[in-house]
């Protein structure tokens, strides 16, 4: 294992386009995140050889072709449906290559328990105008959007943030997902009730206010990887390795999709505001304007008005079962 690493280049995972009414920015996705955390190989003491999962048939302990491995689902305890995987496959949602925005809402709307995980959005094919449009009309409305989109064929809920100079699109748990409150032992919301005097409050609203400062994400480092990698510095120095032969990694596959085209964006502002029964007076001023750098707009059917997503789902009785582990 290395000591140190360089981050990798940013690549592409995902191309298509963010929707709203009939307007659509084609963008390209990146990871916004890197992880640093330490990876504990498994290796065999007596041969320092690789140590990899197996499938294991936990009633027997003896291991299973893959053949042999069935999809299922436990509906009661022990009792189980068996689903193909062409069942399964018909069950993906399809592949839309779009961020299609459902609504937006206040941008402090949304709880932080929902956020799942960040990718950078940067727009792609001369869509440069219309993304920055879109950046700077959240920012200026403090709203997000709330949007669906398909990754790897699993759909997932997401939010389309302006952060800085960018967007950052947040996949989101979904409501069912969140646990409630009501089961925990918390204290009550009135202060009084709790039992907190207002001396006592104006003493923690002080001790807050001195330990208070601008976020800044380099001061706070991950102590036990520092510590680990201070530790395998020093056992390289003093000669104490081992040489361990690795197999080929699987290369992953890449969700990259086809990009959209760019399309004239004051038209089909103009034309989603037609849609939906108003036309500003801007908008009516900006029909004798032409938009020299942008590309010939497309013809596209009226977009369905969405609905919102509901807020919570029903709850099931089915439990998923274990997850396979691949084999190393």
């Amino acid at each position: 294992m290395p000591v140190s690493k360089k981050s990798p280049a940013p690549r592409v995972l995902w191309k298509g386009a963010i929707s709203f009414g009939l307007v659509h920015i084609p963008v390209a996705l990146y990871s916004a995140t890197t992880d640093h955390g330490i990876d504990f190989d498994w290796l065999d003491k007596r041969s320092m050889d690789p140590v990899g999962y197996k499938r294991i048939n936990k009633k027997t302990g003896k291991e299973i072709a893959r053949e042999n491995i069935v999809k299922g689902v436990e509906y009661e305890d022990g009792e189980y449906v068996v689903l193909s995987d062409k069942e399964i496959a018909d069950a993906y949602p399809k592949t839309t290559q779009t961020i299609e925005i459902e609504t937006f809402v206040p941008a402090n709307g949304i709880p932080f328990v929902y956020l799942e995980r960040p990718y950078y959005v940067a727009p792609i094919n001369k869509g440069a105008k219309v993304y920055a449009l879109l950046r700077e009309t959240l920012q200026r409305s403090g709203r997000v959007g709330v949007a669906r989109v398909v990754i790897q064929t699993k759909q997932h809920l997401a939010v389309l943030v302006p952060v800085g100079p960018g967007l950052v699109l947040n996949l989101l748990r979904w409501g069912a997902d969140i646990r409630p409150w009501t089961d925990l032992p918390l204290p009550s919301e009135d202060a009084k009730k709790a039992g907190l005097t207002d001396r006592e409050l104006k003493m923690a609203e002080q001790l807050v206010d001195d330990m208070s400062g601008d976020w800044d994400p380099l001061e706070f480092k991950d102590e036990f990887k520092d510590e680990i990698l201070r530790l395998v510095d020093r056992k390289v120095k003093a000669g104490q390795t081992e040489t361990v032969t690795q197999p080929e990694a699987e290369e992953g596959q890449s969700i990259e999709g086809k990009g959209a085209k760019i399309i004239d964006l004051t038209e089909l502002l103009q034309r989603s505001l037609r849609n939906k029964g108003g036309k500003t007076k801007a908008a009516a001023e900006d029909d004798e304007e032409e938009e020299g750098d942008e590309a010939a707009p497309r013809a596209r059917p009226a977009a369905k008005k969405r609905k919102p997503a509901a807020k919570a789902a029903s709850k099931t009785a089915s439990k998923t079962t274990a997850r396979h582990r691949r084999a190393a």
